[in-house]
């Protein structure tokens, strides 16, 4: 079992002043594989001592010094490719050749993007009489998920690189050596002391002490909307800035004329993407009733093609959910739905056959799912589809609306006529015959599903501020 007992603070790995150790559970095997020291309130106020010195002087660098960085920062990270893979595969259950490709690919993405957006960025900007300056933040805190644990850390941490903010950083107790990793990354590649800061913990206590500290400027989260709540509220009294991408819930219209054979292969796959935990997955698979036995029969058809396995082994299965929590909450809601009257097409409750321990879930197809049941509504964070009858386009479009998240959307059909419905769909991102965003797309959402942006241009606007300068000469 391998064992990263210390916080990196101030360009140094040092002890956590009164953590407690903390193992994590490898899903695949459902014994520990990993153990690391929760961290505590005096971490983070160490944290941010280091921070604040560091400010003063990381927010004085050039664009052409952080550029330089973070061009070393890619090259470092690419060294460690294999550590990385290796590490969510045990501790999250990504199978390690998805790991090594998506995973990994998504965290380089982050900074290739941040790096492109910041090569044009206008620093200033006349605007009538007022030139109009951006500026670094400050002290950013962030805390980052389990799921697509590198992405979520370099949609953060690349563009307050790039802002000229310093940063604490606390992964997911979940998954947290790649995170490990990621510090010793920024370390080779010779981020000064104090401007990136890793403090391992858990949300109640480390998340909750960068989410109140007076000296944080702005903290930047990803995760659950129930957790987001509780962020947003530890902030207020401080009024930082909070920046959010929460939950989602995503349709997946598919068009009456649609040709299901070229359509739904690249939008219904995003259910089973990372065992169906994305954010983004279009898990509410939104059919013409007249269609809906042939969707039903034709997405089983794919479902039950799909291989579940060891994240250890190479190959293109799924593997495990996170933990027994995650797993519990799925198989209950797919219990709910047959209680509830929706048709089992495949799947269900019971481990896969090829296993027998780890947190595995069966692919799983539900027809005849209405918007009032459970598994309509909750997030699933599974592979498991619901495929739901509407019975003309503009009643599609109020089933796919009905939800209190609007993070993605997915249009599967004709594109000239999904061109018409995609502004009427209430999500901060529409992709049509496909399941997420091109790159560079500004990530994040409506309503639940959280506040501002992450990625490229508009990724690095959100980790600034914004000055407003009258009066200079002409």
């Amino acid at each position: 079992m391998r064992e990263h007992l210390q916080n990196y603070i101030d360009g140094k790995w040092v002890d956590s002043q009164g953590g407690k150790r903390h193992e994590v559970i490898s899903p695949g095997t459902e014994e520990p594989c990993t153990a690391i020291t929760l961290g505590t309130k005096e971490d983070v106020d160490t944290a941010v001592k280091a921070a604040r010195r560091a400010f003063k002087t990381f927010s004085q660098t050039t664009r052409d010094e952080r550029i330089a960085l973070m061009n070393r920062i890619v090259e470092e990270y690419k060294k460690r490719v294999p550590d990385l893979a290796q590490s969510m595969a045990e501790e999250m259950g990504a199978p390690v050749s998805f790991a090594a490709t998506a995973q990994v690919g998504a965290g380089i993405g982050g900074f290739l993007g941040t790096i492109e957006a910041l090569k044009n960025f206008q620093f200033t900007e006349k605007m009538g009489a007022n030139t109009i300056a951006y500026e670094p933040i400050g002290v950013v805190g962030m805390i980052t998920p389990w799921n697509w644990p590198l992405n979520q850390i370099a949609l953060k941490v690349a563009p307050a690189l790039a802002a000229g903010n310093t940063m604490i950083l606390k992964p997911s107790e979940e998954c947290p050596t790649n995170a490990v990793i990621f510090a010793e990354i920024l370390d080779a590649a010779g981020v000064p002391p104090g401007v990136f800061n890793l403090i391992n913990g858990d949300g109640p206590g480390v998340g909750t002490a960068i989410a109140a500290h007076p000296d944080i400027d702005m903290v930047s989260f990803t995760g659950s909307t129930r957790a987001g709540i509780m962020v947003a509220k530890n902030a207020a009294d401080t009024v930082k800035r909070v920046h959010q991408e929460l939950g989602g819930k995503s349709p997946n219209l598919v068009l009456p004329d649609a040709d299901f054979a070229t359509v739904l292969p690249p939008t219904v796959s995003g259910v089973l993407v990372n065992t169906g935990q994305s954010c983004i997955s279009p898990t509410r698979i939104l059919v013409p009733r007249e269609r809906e036995a042939e969707a039903a029969s034709f997405i089983k058809a794919m479902y039950e093609a799909t291989p579940v396995g060891d994240p250890l082994q190479e190959g293109q299965h799924l593997g495990p959910v996170v933990n027994k929590a995650q797993y519990d909450k799925i198989r209950d809601l797919i219990q709910s739905a047959i209680d509830e009257g929706a048709k089992l097409e495949t799947g269900g409750t019971e481990m896969p056959a090829n296993v027998n321990r780890g947190y595995y879930i069966q692919p799983t197809v539900f027809s005849g799912v209405t918007p009032d049941m459970r598994i309509a509504k909750e997030e699933t964070f599974g592979p498991v589809a619901t495929i739901m009858p509407y019975d003309n386009l503009e009643q599609g479009i109020e089933i796919a609306n009905d939800t209190a998240y609007g993070l993605s959307a997915v249009i599967s059909g004709d594109p000239a006529k999904a061109a018409d419905i995609a502004p009427k769909l209430r999500a901060g991102m529409v992709a049509i015959n496909n399941w997420g965003p091109a790159p560079g797309a500004p990530f994040g959402g409506y309503k639940q599903s959280g506040n501002g942006r992450e990625g490229g241009l508009f990724g690095l606007k959100d980790f600034m501020e914004i000055k407003a300068i009258s009066g200079l000469p002409a």
